[in-house]
């Protein structure tokens, strides 16, 4: 009989930011197993379960032995296996005692090209309990471990590899015990409860009492699902008692997943510190809240810290009195240290620390970070000039950027670099701007992420990000497959975004992408081992903009087609794709699209002959293309118009008008004539022509 199928691991704690990619992982790869042997339906459901302390997943409608299947193998071709009487050759004679058959048991049929022999058998069924524990040790070997340890097991001789010593394994076919032995276990029907507040045996009488009895018995929800929608249901509801918010969603999202994965029977309470210490900078609190303590820090109407914040326990009681005070003194000193800290730091102005980044060093073949700061700031000055900004601003926004590495709040706390020079720069007396943009010169830090929003910040982040990548590239260190230890993928992109979504200011010669990475290697013209590589960088980047187009949803076909005209212009890129996609939309794009394609090849061929060539009108002896002469002496400047104007979806369509005199030409004009000069004059016709359609984008590239 079909009976549901319970496998459950039960381990030691589970690393929590991993333990959700675990449990799907171990679900899956059991599940698809299961198909692949026949045991479970392709289209048959599954529940997933992960708590810190087991991996578990339970299937519907597992078979206990597979249906036997037919098996069909081809064998050698009648030509090759019938000799010209008829007669079975050596060959179909050793085919078929490899297939232990006889050649008169064989079968002829066709393949679909040819006729061939083939045998015919039936095998059996898979045994689920010959099948389960192979496939239990193919999951436990494609989860996504970063780091295994080595454990002994109780016999005090063997020892055994896994990411946390494993003490239960539970599989259940209904109600009987599938026998299986995995890392020193073998199987049972014992689940295990909450290690404080549940029962430490709980005996399964049937797979589909798993998470009842956990839950009833053990204090434990078993599904990662349902705990964290509980918690994120007790923790707004608490907030909303309390009148406050759980702030950014973004921040609130992987903290919720992180304590999912640290509680089995979770509880929200309501912590408080002293009101005192919302004079450090919020950030600083927040980040110990949120990184050291898990805790959730709660916010007011207007953003602002408040003094309580939320507890995710993982003990249910009835007085919580001493958990909220264990929590309270825990994270005070890690308060104070951030106050102390911040006051520390403000004693010394940023400027005054500058001189002391000529002792960090930030790469042995770049130099220091006083090093790196000049060429950033020589980038910076450039780039705010372009972008319509101030290069004084840039340049002194630059200067203090990374002053902040220098202090105690920023050692302790390394993901508060760029934020702390914010706060200290302010202290200083620094202008809003500069300060602003000491914040904003790390974004975007992650994909999806905010770009800086002045012109300044803007300026310095380009800045930082483009020298990032001319060194680090110059000096060989090129990102390889998953390998990118200095980010140089995530700084492209973030030149890529900037670029394109934040352009430069009315009346500004907005900067290319080509001009900004020549100009980012002639920084390091001191610097012995970085080799010049624009061309080389340039692709590199360009492909970043190829992948961030394709997940902003354009096609392929129209990104190729733009960036094969122009992969500079970053901040018109995406004008040209909404242009090209409204040209998709007339009658007459395809057609011309083929043309073009057409044109290309046959230019191609003539290997520049037409390049730079002037008409010669008398030359024009056919009615066709002195037609399409005509309409290209209409048609061309009223284009050249629309493109002056940046309005590329107007000239595209200006374009449209040239469909029929285009086809006309190719029906009624031989481009190869026998005549040199003729076939010289249309070529250059069709130069001219080609040169005007694919002003745009390379139409040819639109053609099916």
């Amino acid at each position: 009989m079909n009976q549901p199928l319970l496998i459950e691991l039960f381990t030691e704690e589970l690393p929590p930011k991993a333990l959700a990619r675990l449990g799907d992982s171990f679900a899956t790869t059991l599940v698809d197993g299961l198909r692949a042997q026949g045991l479970a339906p392709a289209g048959g459901t599954f529940d997933v379960f992960a708590t810190p302390r087991r991996l578990a997943v339970r299937i519907a409608d597992v078979r206990g032995r597979a249906e036997d299947r037919a098996v069909e193998v081809k064998g050698p071709s009648v030509a090759v296996a019938l000799d010209a009487a008829g007669a079975p050759t050596l060959a179909l004679r050793k085919w078929a005692d490899k297939q232990g058959a006889r050649v008169e048991d064989l079968v002829r049929a066709s393949d679909g090209k040819q006729e061939c022999f083939f045998h015919r058998s039936t095998a059996s069924g898979s045994s689920l309990a010959q099948a389960v524990q192979p496939l239990i040790e193919q999951a436990l070997a494609k989860l996504p471990i970063p780091k295994v340890m080595q454990y002994q097991l109780a016999d005090g001789r063997t020892n055994v590899s896994f990411v946390r010593p494993a003490h239960g394994l539970v599989v259940l076919h209904g109600s009987q015990v599938v026998p299986a032995s995995v890392l020193g276990l073998q199987s049972g029907g014992l689940t295990h409860g909450h290690r404080f507040q549940g029962e430490a045996d709980i005996e399964l009488p049937h797979a589909d009492d798993y998470e009842s009895l956990l839950a009833g018995r053990g204090h434990v929800v078993a599904s990662f699902t349902e705990r964290r929608a509980r918690i994120d249901a007790a923790l707004r509801e608490r907030a909303a008692a309390l009148g406050v918010s759980l702030g950014d969603e973004s921040q609130v999202a992987p903290l919720l997943d992180e304590v999912c994965a640290l509680v089995e029977w979770p509880a929200v309470y309501v912590g408080a510190f002293e009101r005192e210490f919302l004079a450090v900078p919020q950030e600083c609190l927040i980040l110990t809240m949120r990184t050291n303590q898990k805790y959730f820090p709660l916010f007011d109407a207007q953003g602002r810290l408040d003094h309580r914040f939320l507890i995710v326990s993982n003990m249910e009681v009835a007085d919580p009195s001493l958990i909220v005070d264990g929590n309270q003194r825990v994270v005070r000193p890690r308060l104070a240290d951030a106050r102390f800290f911040f006051e520390q730091d403000k004693k010394i102005r940023l400027v005054d620390r500058t001189p002391q980044l000529g002792s960090v060093v930030y790469h042995a073949k770049l130099g220091t970070q006083a090093q790196r700061t000049d060429r950033v700031r020589a980038l910076a000055r450039h780039l705010a000039a372009a972008l319509g900004g101030d290069a004084e601003t840039a340049d002194r926004a630059a200067l203090l950027a990374k002053a902040d590495l220098l202090t105690g709040m920023v050692g302790e706390f390394p993901e508060l670099q760029g934020s702390m020079g914010r706060h200290y720069a302010l202290h200083d007396g620094e202008s809003a701007e500069i300060a602003q943009a000491i914040a904003e010169h790390y974004q975007p830090r992650f994909a999806g992420d905010a770009l800086p929003a002045t012109v300044t910040g803007t300026a310095v982040a380009l800045a930082d990000k483009l020298e990032t990548l001319a060194g680090i590239w110059g000096i060989g260190s090129i990102p390889t497959g998953d390998r990118d230890p200095f980010a140089l993928r995530r700084h492209a992109l973030g030149v890529v975004r900037m670029l394109i979504e934040r352009p430069s200011a009315a009346g500004a010669e907005a900067p290319t992408l080509r001009g900004l990475l020549e100009l980012a290697f002639a920084q390091f013209s001191a610097v012995p081992a970085v080799t010049a590589a624009t061309d080389a960088l340039h692709a590199f980047v360009v492909d970043r903009l190829r992948g961030w187009l394709r997940e902003r949803g354009h096609p392929v076909a129209d990104i190729d087609a733009v960036l094969a005209v122009d992969a500079d212009r970053l901040d018109r890129v995406l004008p040209r794709l909404e242009a090209i996609a409204a040209f998709r939309a007339l009658p007459e794009a395809q057609s011309l699209a083929a043309a073009n394609k057409r044109i290309g090849n046959i230019l191609r061929k003539a290997d520049g002959a037409a390049t730079g060539v002037a008409i010669d009108r008398s030359l024009l002896v056919e009615p066709a293309e002195r037609a399409l002469d005509a309409a290209l002496a209409e048609i061309a400047p009223r284009a050249e118009q629309r493109l002056a104007a940046l309005d590329y979806a107007g000239a595209l369509t200006t374009l449209a008008a040239l469909r029929a005199p285009v086809d006309a030409f190719f029906d009624g004009v031989m481009v190869n004539a026998d005549d040199a000069r003729l076939k010289g004059n249309r070529l250059a016709l069709l130069e001219g022509l080609h040169r005007l359609m694919n002003r745009v984008a390379d139409l040819s590239k639109l053609a099916s």
